[in-house]
């Protein structure tokens, strides 16, 4: 049976949801960076063109959303700032279903290129993104410290709406 999962636009209240979320889906160090708090997730969602995207199962009684996603907008370029899958409900597509309401959350917002930034050592990311239609455009050495060490980070790009593919 085909799981009822659907993506939704997260509301300004829900910010302490985020970040219960946000926690859960960045707890392991050595491939994320510390969690956001519901104060960092609020500030951005205050300023113009930022946006939160949850994904809920509809199968399952109302609790914490299975993931969840930030995107800022500005002009014609649209950014992923984070993106998310809680760990107990990875591998079953809903990372590329969270990927793909950001192209089109991005499309919508008139964005022809949408980018983001992943820890090079983040395999499991990596392909997510690869798979999704992302490529690298960049390096960043030393962006990330995660476990205590310096990772760099691989910025990505992926053409959406009129000029690309939503």
């Amino acid at each position: 049976m085909m799981s009822s999962w659907h993506v939704r636009p997260a509301l300004a209240a829900e910010v302490e949801v985020l970040a219960a979320v946000h926690a859960l889906c960045f707890a392991d160090a050595t491939v994320a960076g510390p969690a956001w708090s519901a104060q960092a997730i609020a500030d951005l969602l205050s300023l113009p063109g930022v946006a939160a995207l949850m994904i809920l199962d509809g199968d399952q009684p109302p609790g914490l959303p299975l993931g969840m996603a930030l995107i800022r907008t500005v002009v014609d370029e649209a950014e992923i700032l984070t993106i998310g899958v809680i760990p107990d409900a990875r591998g079953r597509g809903l990372g590329a279903a969270l990927v793909q309401a950001c192209v089109d959350r991005a499309a919508s917002a008139g964005a022809a290129a949408l980018y983001l930034e992943v820890a090079e050592t983040n395999t499991p990311a990596r392909r997510l993104y690869a798979a999704t239609g992302f490529e690298p455009v960049g390096r960043r050495a030393n962006y990330y410290h995660l476990a205590g060490q310096p990772v760099a980070a691989m910025l990505l790009r992926r053409e959406v709406g009129a000029g690309g593919t939503a």
